[in-house]
């Protein structure tokens, strides 16, 4: 019996991808020379049935696929350039609601300074967006080429999505920050120039992308009370009987950038970041309990194709 793509899931199919051809970069986005500088491309494809919650406006829909795009840009410290929008949407789509999403398009092109230049649209039976984010970096930030000894860092709280996902009221920062991430565009440059070493973004949950980046004889320490945990999070969870680090490690859909950079350039970073824990020789991945107990992360986050 042949094996079905749900067998493997997305990271397993996208390595096949890589594997086979000599051109791609395995980060996040290619990286073409490109006169004296290079060019940083990516693209990200989402479909409503899977990456728009029932809550989320049109708007937001819109602004969204900038945001999953830019975020690609943000972890290499790349300055945008333009962006692409191929839309695919069904025949008996409201024309006003059509306009919103395209609202919501522009509006995030204008708040990351990157011009939308281009595009395709077509017909689907749901709406299908993918946009294509281009940008210029001449040093560009890589996820995997850190030390040990580096501190590791996040660029804002995480795990927030993933509990707005689960709370049925919009007038929250939980919910607001699942409906309507950011991407850290001008920390992902901030980061460039004030040495970090490695960076990637959060966007299938903090575990998969610590596993993601690993290299073999390097491990990561990652410390529970550095993490930021409010009460207030805490007793969301409880009431909703969620497991709060499951929340914070597994889910994902933050877009803050995740980060490596050596001690003493923490003084030169001009952002607000949280360290959560440190590069070691280990060659795993592990948590620190704020009950002094060690215990390996698994290796599990969101991915497409897995059944559920």
């Amino acid at each position: 019996m042949s094996l079905k793509v749900s067998d493997i899931g997305e990271k397993e199919l996208v390595k096949y991808i890589i594997s086979n051809s000599k051109e791609i970069t395995p980060d996040d986005t290619a990286i073409t020379k490109f006169g004296s500088t290079n060019l940083i491309s990516t693209s990200d494809m989402l479909i409503q049935s899977r990456h728009f919650p029932e809550n989320m406006s049109y708007f937001d829909m819109g602004f969204k696929v900038v945001t999953v795009n830019v975020s690609d840009l943000a972890a290499m410290g790349a300055e945008p350039l333009g962006f692409l929008l191929a839309i695919a949407v069904p025949k008996d789509l409201d024309l006003d609601s059509f306009k919103e999403l395209i609202d919501g398009v522009l509006s995030a092109c204008d708040y990351y300074s990157i011009p939308l230049i281009g595009g395709d649209t077509n017909e689907a039976s749901e709406i299908i967006i993918s946009g294509t984010a281009l940008g210029l970096c001449d040093r560009p930030l890589m996820m995997d080429t850190y030390s040990i000894g580096d501190v590791i860092a996040v660029t804002g709280d995480i795990g927030h999505a993933a509990l707005g996902f689960n709370l049925d009221v919009l007038d929250n920062v939980y919910v607001k920050k699942a409906l309507k991430p950011l991407a850290r565009i001008k920390e992902g440059i901030a980061l460039r120039k004030s040495g970090a070493t490695s960076a990637t973004d959060i966007t299938d949950g903090l575990a998969s992308e610590l596993h993601h980046i690993k290299r073999d004889l390097f491990g990561f320490m990652i410390y529970e009370e550095l993490l930021g945990i409010s009460d207030e999070y805490r007793q969301y969870c409880e009431n909703l009987d969620l497991n709060y680090l499951d929340l914070v490690l597994h889910v994902g859909e933050d877009f803050e950038l995740l980060f490596t950079i050596p001690k003493d350039r923490l003084k030169y970073l001009d952002i607000d970041y949280r360290v959560i824990g440190e590069v070691t020789d280990s060659d795993v991945v592990e948590i620190t309990l704020e009950n002094g107990f060690v215990e390996s992360i698994e290796n599990r986050g969101y991915e497409h194709y897995v059944c559920e």
